[in-house]
């Protein structure tokens, strides 16, 4: 497009073309904002002929999960609660992509409320897997995930609390990037656990999360959690070299047998390992007795905060709430002050175990996923918050994390390979992860839809 072969309006009526052939059947989208996209699209055009370009994301059709506040355009968080909000003004990510010369495709599906589904109480039909329809696209960025696996968009933003960017990500066949606490604002998308949410991109690949990064990070004076580090040229880490890195294998948890965990999705990133040895990465056991306790206390702590912030609407109008998450909210009303400050503590426990273990290796290495994505036939939604999480320790903790397609299972479903770092070392994950992307190929393959 810089140089004139590609036109935005063409880029984006591809899209618009995409999102029409497929969408009643993936259900990634709940609002089309078309119009306004065209008009960015010619927009970006006509600053290109002038000599103005942005950046990468200039002219790049991209989609918001519905929790982004998009003024003018309702933001229903995927439930009848919000159905009717229209924000007055953008979230700071939302403006961040515009200003950087992106084209805002719409609003995804999403489980309600970051935490609930799918579950088909809810005003939409939930996404579905572009490589399996009968399959879920893991949550809650559910929308997303479909949305950038089928080539509806180039890109899109996931929210995540628990899981939800590498969740959708792993499971859906593509990139996704929760970077440190703090790195990207988070004001204007709508919370489920103040002290846990992370916002951030899911792409197709590594460098196109890398340039969306970009766009959205940095410090936010209307997110008090909102970091000041400086922030780096991420596009600077898009360099195939781990010659001489050493890998942390927590093979306690993520690696070993346990009935919550499937045998194949290992295997697969087991491979994954070996290859990345073979590329001049030191790979080291490493233990992290905390984890057994890690999952509960991202539990405890999620459904506290989420009732502390949906408790007048729980008590006002509960019947506008889906099935599942009025159950999982409410379930944040039984706990004790007790039970939210063990789990803080178990909190305290795990970011220093992980600190110094983080002194002796440069990254972990772990599948991002317990299994490859489950049908939606005889799907048990409580799997969501029983058994093993690989994702939640790395938003107990707040480290940066990333889940990059490492295979597929013999049923043709997706895996995930998650890396991650220290503390605001984004462009060491990225690196890493571009590394292995590039050796693996992976993204080359595409689901049929």
């Amino acid at each position: 497009m810089r140089s004139g072969q590609l036109s935005p309006v063409e880029l984006l009526r591809s899209c618009l073309d995409r999102i029409e052939a497929t969408d009643d059947r993936l259900h990634s989208f709940v609002t089309m904002m078309t119009d306004g996209a065209l008009e960015q699209a010619r927009t970006a055009e006509a600053e290109m002929l002038r000599g103005n370009y942005r950046g990468p994301m200039h002219g790049i059709p991209f989609a918001l999960k519905d929790l982004y506040d998009t003024a003018g355009t309702r933001t229903t968080s995927g439930s009848y609660v919000d159905l009717e909000r229209v924000p007055t003004a953008d979230a700071t990510t939302t403006a961040r992509l515009k200003e950087a010369g992106g084209v805002l495709v719409g609003k995804l599906a999403m489980h309600e409320f970051a935490l609930g589904g799918p579950d088909w109480s809810t005003p939409f039909e939930p996404a579905r897997n572009p490589w399996n329809l009968d399959h879920i696209t893991g949550g809650s960025s559910s929308g997303t995930g479909s949305s950038v696996a089928s080539g509806q968009v180039m890109g899109g933003l996931g929210s995540c609390t628990g899981g939800s960017i590498r969740g959708p990500a792993s499971y859906c066949g593509i990139v996704g990037l929760k970077a440190t606490y703090g790195r990207v604002s988070r004001a204007g998308v709508v919370t489920l656990s103040w002290s846990q949410d992370h916002a951030g991109p899911m792409t197709w690949t590594v460098e196109d999360t890398a340039y969306m990064l970009q766009a959205i990070a940095g410090h936010d004076p209307k997110d008090p959690t909102s970091s000041t580090a400086p922030v780096p040229d991420y596009s600077a880490s898009l360099v195939e070299d781990i010659r001489g890195v050493t890998i942390g294998l927590p093979r306690h948890y993520f690696f070993d047998p346990d009935p919550s965990v499937s045998p194949e999705t290992v295997a697969v990133v087991e491979r994954a390992v070996t290859e990345l040895e073979g590329l001049g990465a030191k790979v080291r056991e490493v233990s992290l007795p905390s984890l057994d306790y890690v999952r509960a206390a991202n539990s405890v702590i999620m459904v506290s905060e989420a009732y502390a912030y949906h408790e007048p609407n729980l008590k006002k109008i509960p019947e506008k709430f889906g099935d599942i998450v009025r159950s999982r909210f409410r379930t944040g009303g039984l706990l004790t002050a007790s039970d939210y400050l063990q789990a803080q503590r178990v909190r305290t426990w795990a970011r220093r175990e992980f600190a110094e273990v983080m002194r002796t290796v440069d990254f972990l290495v772990t599948p991002t996923m317990t299994t490859p994505a489950p049908a939606f036939e005889g799907y048990d939604p409580t799997t969501t918050v029983r058994g093993r999480s690989f994702t939640a320790p790395f938003n107990v903790t707040g480290l940066p994390a990333i889940s990059v397609p490492c295979g597929f299972t013999e049923a043709g479903l997706p895996v995930g390979l998650q890396i991650a770092g220290k503390p605001f070392d984004e462009p060491g994950v990225i690196q890493a992860a571009y590394t292995y992307q590039q050796h693996a190929g992976w993204y080359k393959t595409r689901p049929s839809i």
